[in-house]
């Protein structure tokens, strides 16, 4: 049987670290015992060989359960753990371009946007304009449709094309 008291904030009390004088009781199979004392809570619980954990401090009264505390700490790490591990963590990843690109340049560019949609990563599509190309913004935004176009099937727009300073600025994401 567990004697351990932690505090709220590291998990719930349990056995002789509760706080109330009168605690709702609830067997491990889910059997309401009905409001009792909390030494007699505790007294039911030690003559099962479980301990008096308390799932519901905010309730009035508290809700106590007569479980085996080590087995309820290990379902509520495996829970947790599960729902880490349900979690999609995206990824963004940045390829640049340049308004005078070339056929066999855009096609490696677009290869490359296919792997990383592929591989669940969003994609940053980052298209510089230096000097005197700032008068081709039209070009720019051509070759992002083009772009756009390409990979319509395998990806939404996040973020249409925009100019922010010298860069236009696209961003996708897989669908």
């Amino acid at each position: 049987m567990n004697k351990s008291s932690f505090s709220s904030n590291r998990g719930p009390a349990v056995n002789k670290s509760i706080s109330a004088k009168s605690v709702r009781v609830i067997t491990d199979n889910g059997e309401m015992l009905g409001v009792l004392q909390i030494e007699e809570a505790l007294k039911i619980a030690s003559e099962q060989g479980l301990d008096l954990v308390e799932v519901s401090p905010k309730a009035n009264p508290p809700v106590c359960k007569i479980i085996d505390y080590g087995k309820y700490k290990y379902r509520v790490q495996k829970k947790q753990a599960e729902a880490r591990k349900k979690q999609k963590i995206f990824e963004v990843k940045e390829v640049k371009l340049r308004p005078g690109i070339e056929d066999h340049d855009y096609g490696v560019k677009l290869k490359s946007i296919q792997r990383f949609l592929g591989d669940g990563d969003k994609v940053k599509i980052t298209l510089r304009f230096k000097g005197r190309e700032m008068a081709y913004q039209q070009r720019g935004m051509e070759i992002l449709k083009k772009l756009e176009t390409a990979i319509e099937e395998v990806a939404k727009i996040e973020q249409v094309p925009t100019l922010e300073g010298k860069h236009m600025i696209m961003v996708v994401a897989p669908r």
